[in-house]
């Protein structure tokens, strides 16, 4: 199972993370010096839930911006028997 969400499509993105030493101008200092660039990643937030799929209950992985979004059809709940 891949880091993508099932319905948007959404994966890692990649990016920098930039590592910077001294004092800021505005604080008075004489600015902020880059020390090290280096690559990194940004994940999406993944959930595994249950949702209706072609009229089957699966498991899926869903970001949460799709979740608030209402795009998932969650699985019903699964009922119990009791004894009366």
């Amino acid at each position: 199972m891949s880091r993508k969400c099932e319905i948007c499509g959404k994966r890692a993105m990649t990016g920098s993370s930039i590592a910077r030493r001294g004092l800021a101008k505005k604080k008075g200092g004489v600015g902020l010096k880059t020390t090290g660039i280096t690559k990194r990643k940004f994940f999406p937030n993944l959930q595994k839930k249950k949702a209706v799929i072609n009229g089957k209950v699966k498991k899926i992985l869903i970001c949460t911006k799709c979740i608030k979004g209402g795009k998932l059809t969650p699985a019903p709940k699964k009922l119990t028997v009791s004894d009366n």
